[in-house]
């Protein structure tokens, strides 16, 4: 008569223990080594502070995943593979997602807007936006994909969805032609110069500037602080005006309603003190 085995629950929790804390350990380690780095590194520092968070939790479900890996199957630890197996592909995304933003931070930083002539610089300023909306959106799909491409039912269904996937396009298409239209008029505007951020523009009879674009509508902030929100479309399909396309100062006209009796001389003299 064979002896039932012994349950080693317990010795794996144990292990999953250790490895927790050597996986937070290591984490420790490396944000220690990027403060130290950050202190000769404006952007070591910001790279430390923000991806602390995502590399300390995916490192320790990186050494959770080793040790599970590495032990004896248990009834209960499929299921723990793939949840941490999960976490791990958030973390590993959240961390690209920080990798991304510093470079795009360090790409606007050398471009300043407290200058005469920022026309330059509120180009890039505008692009770089806009490529951190897109990133955020394909990382976002590559690391759902990623997760649901764990599940052996979602992979054998892959086939058929890709076979599938040229008529649900065009219907796709079809239903949601005003909203890709709007996601290729912002790409448009971003990469033609056609509207900057803080460019004076004037539309639907109203004096504003850009305040923000996005993938598929730009606020502009009206001179009496209302924001006005247009699709991407409107400003490649109706003709508005640009102030500042070419220049980053505005020439305008300031109009008086005097009185006759007015000194027109002494109040050409205030002007001009006024202008000094």
């Amino acid at each position: 008569m064979s002896l039932p085995e012994a349950d080693s629950t317990p010795a794996v929790l144990i292990v999953l223990a250790m490895a927790a804390v050597l996986g937070y350990t290591v984490a420790l380690v490396v944000d220690r080594t990027a403060r130290r780095a950050g202190r000769r590194s404006a952007a070591a520092a910001d790279l430390a502070q923000r991806g602390r968070r995502p590399a300390h939790l995916t490192l320790v479900i990186l050494a959770l995943l080793v040790a599970l890996n590495a032990m004896p199957e248990q009834n209960w630890t499929g299921a723990i593979v793939r949840l941490l197996g999960l976490a791990f592909i958030g973390g590993v995304s959240w961390l690209v997602a920080v990798l991304t933003f510093l470079l795009e931070d360090l790409a606007l930083a050398r471009y300043r807007m407290d200058v005469a002539d920022n026309r330059h610089a509120r180009r890039v300023r505008t692009q770089v936006i806009l490529l951190r909306r897109i990133t955020v959106v394909v990382i976002t799909v590559i690391a759902v994909a990623s997760m649901l491409m764990t599940f052996p039912s979602v992979r054998i269904a892959g086939a058929s969805i890709v076979a599938s996937a040229g008529i649900v396009g065009i219907f796709a298409g079809l239903a949601a032609q005003t909203s890709l239209a709007n996601v290729f008029a912002g790409l448009q505007l971003a990469f033609t110069d056609a509207i900057r951020v803080d460019d004076v523009v004037v539309v639907e009879k109203e004096w504003g500037r850009i305040e923000e674009i996005t993938l598929t509508y730009v606020v502009v902030h009206i001179w009496d602080d209302r924001r006005m929100i247009l699709p991407s479309t409107y400003f490649t399909t109706v003709p508005f005006q640009n102030w500042t396309r070419r220049e980053a100062a505005v020439l305008g006209v300031v109009e008086l309603d005097l009185d006759w009796s007015v000194p027109v001389e002494e109040m050409r003299a205030e002007m001009h003190r006024i202008l000094d």
